[in-house]
Formats: structure tokens, C-alpha cells, sequence
């Protein structure tokens, strides 16, 4: 069975170029170009793994890991950002976020992120 991702970014270039990336390595992938939007689908399906922007319009990416984790604290959550400083990925990682990624991300790390 594919590992199912879903992947959250107000990028839709970005969205587009890393859903179909990742569906060639064999990966099920579900976009959302908003938080709100990750959330609604939440509620409808389970992923093995989140990949989600950090910096995001209306609603930013840490609070949506956090009330991702409050209702499930085992989800891995891969949090991704094309602004790191030392105190977002402190924020991201005290939330509850597995890993903490500069944008552009390599392809490979995040591959070998989710497979674990």
C-alpha cells in the first residue's frame, strides 16, 4: 500500500511541482492550498504524513499543527518554510512538528522523512 501525504501550501506551483514529484516515487498525494482547506479534509481522510507550509495567509501553518496535533498527536508533520529562523523552527518542533525543512527542500530528504 502507497504512503498516503498530504501536501499544504498557498503555492500552487509549488503544490503542483512537488504533488507530481512525489507521485512518481510511488507516493499518494492529497493537496490543499490553505490550512483551513488541510483541515476540512481531515476530517474526511487520514495521511500517514502532513507536509505543510509555515507561513501561510488567513491561517498560518503553526496553528494549524497545532490543532492537527490536539486531535492527533501521533501524525507525522514535516513543516516547511522559505523564511527559517532559529525561532520558528523551535515554535514548529515545541508544537509537535517531526521535522522542520528550508525551502526548496530537497526531494530526496522529504521522500526518506515520510518513509520512515
Amino acid at each position: 500500500m502507497a504512503l498516503t501525504v498530504l501536501l499544504v501550501d498557498d503555492e500552487i506551483d509549488f503544490l503542483d511541482v512537488m504533488a507530481f514529484r512525489m507521485r512518481s516515487r510511488g507516493i499518494e498525494v492529497t493537496t490543499a492550498e490553505s490550512a483551513s482547506k488541510a483541515l476540512s479534509i481531515l476530517k474526511k481522510k487520514t495521511f500517514d504524513t502532513i507536509v505543510m507550509d509555515f507561513q501561510m495567509p488567513n491561517m498560518d501553518g503553526i496553528t494549524a499543527l497545532k490543532i492537527i496535533k490536539a486531535k492527533n498527536p501521533e501524525i507525522q508533520i514535516i513543516m516547511l518554510t522559505a523564511y527559517a529562523t532559529g525561532d520558528k523552527t523551535a515554535e514548529a518542533i515545541n508544537a509537535g512538528a517531526s521535522h522542520f525543512l528550508e525551502k526548496p527542500a530537497d526531494l530526496d530528504v522529504i521522500v526518506n522523512l515520510i518513509q520512515k
